[in-house]
């Protein structure tokens, strides 16, 4: 009864919604791919071993699943993994170019059931928080267990949307159709509790993404890249990663201030989202910055500063999957997303690489490493834009504080890791309750 009543309601959700995914398609590109996986053509499944699905929405979550997807390929099992989105798509087809790949089925019964069909998998992983309900539905009359890894909740969005009258009816039954969340930290493990969720079903494990950071001093490919960009690697440089709308004029304005006081400063920004890029270009240009695009300077190529020029240059990083290796050149590192309200982006692989960091408020989608980071005074967080300058201009011009504040973020990172190992345990938990 259930699959039949949201298969009615998504019809005119459908028709609704049809005009914006109009919109994103033809006049911003997006989602134009994957189409037929969504409606349940996933590619088919060869063989019969045991296989455990594991999908990430979008990006970030798709990045997250390194370590797991890697600890999972060591045991006799499959492992396939699904998106959402274009960039989760494109993130899991860099990761993984040998493992079943396919988008998520949109939450239509006969679309999840034709998917279950064709990977037959033996238990679904979903990473942070995807719950739909017809696929958990669906799932549980099929015999699919369904986990929550990586398990976060925040109390902004989620929890007040949750508790909203009859969503929260429906959001109750979704959590209880789960064989088990792996939550981040107490704090999250607690939300779940709250939606519903029994505590023996919840373990605190920690966040996968601090096993996901490399703890390293360098990036394979950075010099490369600063070679082709024409960083110099004496004087000082600011990345500014995965920067979100509003926060490209904030940065441009304090990097024009600096730099009159501050020899040889050098910015690169590189915002979190593509069709950013083309934006963020025209306005470096009309800034008065020369903005010098890693797309258009591959490696190898002549350097992208080695022509002279009067106006100071902006880098911009318009490619993807090469934030690290720019964090991995940088002096200071501002991450993004964090100054406007939009959750803040990942501070872990910034503290694996020691780097001095800053970032702003907005940051509730990483409330625990904030907190362990401010605790152990591992980072500098700004209230507001006008504090920037100032924050950055301390760490450049003191390099032993900086260090050190980078060697305690580095320390956060190692100290929590193992998460992956606890969820691991709980797959084969799973697998092996199954058998």
């Amino acid at each position: 009864m259930i699959p039949v009543l949201f298969n009615l309601l998504y019809i005119p959700a459908a028709l609704l919604y049809l005009p914006i995914l109009l919109y994103r398609m033809v006049v911003l590109g997006k989602s134009r791919r994957g189409w037929a996986e969504r409606l349940g053509a996933a590619p088919r499944r060869a063989g019969d071993r045991p296989c455990v699905w594991i999908h990430g929405v979008s990006l970030g979550e798709i990045n997250a699943t390194r370590t797991l997807v890697n600890a999972l390929r060591e045991t006799n099992i499959d492992v396939c993994v699904s998106s959402t989105t274009d960039t989760g798509s494109d993130a899991a087809a860099r990761l993984y170019p040998d493992l079943l790949r396919f988008r998520f089925p949109i939450d239509f019964s006969f679309c999840v059931k034709r998917t279950l069909r064709r990977v037959r998998p033996s238990m679904i992983v979903l990473m942070e928080l995807e719950l739909w309900p017809n696929f958990l539905e669906v799932c549980a009359r099929e015999g699919v267990p369904v986990a929550v890894a990586n398990g976060r909740i925040t109390e902004e969005k989620s929890m007040r949307r949750y508790r909203l009258p009859l969503v929260s009816t429906v959001a109750q039954r979704m959590v209880g159709q789960l064989a088990w969340i792996a939550a981040q930290d107490k704090t999250y493990a607690e939300r779940f509790k709250r939606l519903g969720v029994d505590s023996a079903r919840v373990h605190t494990v920690g966040s996968i993404k601090y096993d996901t950071a490399q703890v390293t001093d360098a990036i394979n490919g950075a010099d490369a890249l600063g070679e082709a960009l024409g960083i110099d690697r004496h004087a000082p440089l600011i990345v500014a990663g995965s920067t979100g709308p509003g926060e490209e004029e904030i940065l441009l304005d304090a990097f024009g201030a600096l730099r009159k006081r501050i020899d040889g400063l050098q910015l690169a920004i590189v915002p979190r989202k593509p069709e950013r890029f083309a934006d963020v270009a025209r306005l470096i240009e009309a800034r008065g910055f020369r903005c010098v695009r890693r797309s258009q300077h591959g490696d190898g190529a002549k350097s992208a500063l080695s022509d002279t020029a009067n106006r100071p240059v902006v880098i911009l990083g318009d490619t993807m999957g090469e934030l690290r290796k720019f964090y991995s050149l940088a002096s200071v590192v501002f991450v993004g997303r964090s100054l406007v309200s939009m959750g803040g982006s990942d501070l872990m692989e910034v503290a694996a690489l020691a780097k001095p960091m800053i970032y702003g408020s907005h940051v509730w989608n990483f409330e625990d490493i904030d907190g362990q980071l401010m605790e152990a005074v591992a980072a500098r967080k700004v209230r507001e834009s006008a504090e920037l300058p100032a924050a950055i201009e301390e760490l450049l011009t003191n390099d032993e504080a900086s260090a050190a504040m980078g060697q305690r973020a580095r320390d956060v990172v190692t100290h929590n890791q193992g998460a992956t190992a606890a969820i691991v345990e709980l797959i084969d938990s799973t697998l092996n309750w199954q058998s």
